[in-house]
């Protein structure tokens, strides 16, 4: 008989309290690749902003040493084009917002626990989901 897993999104919710929404299938993105921005004890990077990343942020990201441009087919990794949805770590999207090149942020899909790095007023400027 085959075991019942718990739901791994169930109790986790985005920065209004509310459940967390899906940032992207394609490409598969998520600390635990299920397209979602969920954290766990795991997640040491605290991968839970969900953006749409810019050329400009791929290029602040690149110079830091961390380029998500660049396939990697090794580790599955596809490689980010301007467009794509990613779940960004907290503290490099707040890098890059202090850098001037902060990628767009999707709030329905970033998770609460994200406000522990960035103040929510912060997210909201540059969010396209804002009703």
């Amino acid at each position: 008989m085959l075991e019942r897993r718990a739901n791994p999104l169930e109790g986790q919710r985005n920065v209004y309290g509310e459940p967390l929404q899906s940032c992207s299938e394609r490409p598969l993105t998520g600390f635990y690749r299920s397209g979602c921005c969920h954290t766990g004890p795991e997640d040491l990077g605290l991968h839970t902003v969900c953006v749409e990343v810019t050329a400009s942020f791929l290029a602040f990201s690149k110079s830091r040493g961390n380029d998500l441009s660049t396939p990697q087919p090794e580790f599955g990794f596809p490689g980010l084009e301007p467009g794509n949805r990613w779940c960004l770590c907290a503290a490099r999207w707040r890098e890059a917002l202090e850098a001037g090149h902060p990628p767009h942020v999707i709030l329905g899909a970033t998770h609460e626990a994200t406000l522990e790095i960035v103040p929510l007023d912060d997210l909201k400027r540059y969010a396209i989901d804002l009703a």
